[in-house]
Formats: C-alpha cells, structure tokens, sequence
C-alpha cells in the first residue's frame, strides 16, 4: 500500500511541475488528491513520504530531468514535423535568392536589414557561402522591424529580379548608417542596379507574395525573431557562432530525412 500510495505522490508531483504554469481549476474532480488526503491513513502516509522526498531530493531531480528530456524531445518531433511540412517553401522556394543552389544540405536565414544580430551573423554566412560548396544557402526576407525594413527587403527582391541580389543584400548588411529610404536607393545606385526599375518591381506581385509568404512561413514554424537558422532538421535562434552552425550542417549530413 505504502508503494502505492509513493508512486501515486511521485505522479502528482511530477504532475505538479508538469502544470505549475497553468491556472488552477477552480473545482477539484471526484477522487483527486483533495480526497485522497481527506482519508487519515493516506495522510499519514503521504507525511512519511513528504519527509523522505525532503530528505531525498534527488529524486525530485531526477523526475524534473525526466520531464524536461520529455518535453525536449516532443518539441524536436513537432520541429521535425513542422520543417517537413513545409519544406518545400524553406528549402526550395524559387522566390528566395539561394547561393550554392546545387548543395545538398539545406541552410536557411529568415534576417532583417535593421537586426544587429543579423549584420554580426554575416560574416559566418559569408564564410559558410565560400568555404563549403554542399550547402545551399537560402535568405529568406522577413522584414519585422519597422516599415524600413519592409522597404529594404521589397528593394532586395526588386534587386533579385534585375541579377543583382546579393550584391544589394551585402551592401545593406555593411551598412553603417541608419537603414532609411533614401540610404536603401542611394545603395541601389552604388551597386549599379537601375532604381527607376527597382522602385516599380518593388510593388511587383511576385515581391509582395513573396513577403507575405515567408511571414506565413514564419508563423507555422513558430519564428518570431531574427535571425533565426534552420538547418536540415534543427532550428537555432539567434546568431549562433560559425563553430556552432558547423556542428548542426554536420549532424545534417549525418542524420536528414529533409535533405
């Protein structure tokens, strides 16, 4: 009975944990706790058990370790689902600009021009772009700073439609003044492309449904900021280090049902 009653306190303590940020429910369910600690032999009982959980926490641990590596491993099965859901749209849209398009291993960046995460991050793109030709790597526009940053990405779209994409993307990254509309056309003309042009495809069709698509992208994997990774079958946000993106293509190459 003692077993009984332990491992039925080590449910709702796990369960506890489990739904600490939940709001309570204002009435209690036929045979919940409540009424199981009105029975005076399960309280005294429970108080045994309270006393040897207090002197023993490292069982609570390792109920907290166990919780957690379950629920990491339900967020990686709903990552992996949502990426295969959606894969062709991250990994294969003709929308986005994509260097090394016949690399098999698929990296994709959602940034925007005005994120400083994103302009720190360039340089390990850039190093990634040159120095392993096996990776393909997508940009994907996903302005969500300011009408600016809508502004910049509509004109690196436009730039995509005249050959000249990565150019504009890298002089936008690099650079140091405030990102404004006037800064955003002046470094249209200094990479040669025609702005007359550039500002009537930036209301192209293809442009707008480009935008809104990668924002609907975003939604359904959960995306909220930038930059933010996605590599095969893993996810990263933030500007993670060249070392730690190499260790996610690598376990890509490994292990992929996406690529």
């Amino acid at each position: 009975m003692v077993l009984a009653i332990f491992r039925r306190v080590m449910f709702f303590v796990a369960f506890a944990t489990l739904t600490a940020a939940l709001p309570a429910a204002p009435v209690l369910a036929a045979g919940s706790s409540t009424e199981l600690s009105a029975n005076p032999e399960t309280a005294r009982i429970e108080k045994i058990i309270r006393n040897y959980l207090l002197e023993n926490p490292e069982l609570l641990v390792e109920v907290m370790q166990k919780l957690e590596a379950r629920q990491k491993a339900e967020e990686e099965e709903g990552l992996i689902g949502a990426i295969k859901a959606n894969r062709k749209a991250l990994f294969a849209s003709t929308n986005d600009y994509i260097a090394n398009p016949m690399g098999k291993i698929p990296v994709v960046e959602f940034f925007d021009y005005q994120c400083g995460y994103c302009k720190r991050f360039k340089p390990s793109v850039d190093r990634l772009i040159k120095s392993d030709k096996s990776v393909r790597f997508v940009f994907k526009e996903f302005p969500i700073l300011g009408e600016v940053s809508v502004t910049a990405s509509k004109a690196a779209l436009a730039a995509k439609l005249q050959g000249k994409y990565l150019p504009f993307h890298n002089a936008l990254m690099v650079l140091r003044r405030r990102l404004t509309e006037a800064a955003i056309y002046q470094t249209a003309k200094d990479v040669g492309l025609d702005v007359a042009r550039l500002k009537k495809d930036m209301s192209s069709p293809i442009v707008l449904r480009t935008i809104k698509e990668n924002r609907e992208l975003a939604t359904a994997m959960g995306i909220r900021g930038t930059p933010s990774i996605v590599i095969g079958e893993l996810m990263a946000p933030g500007a993670i280090s060249y070392d730690q993106m190499t260790a996610m293509i690598d376990q890509a190459r490994k292990n992929c049902s996406v690529c």
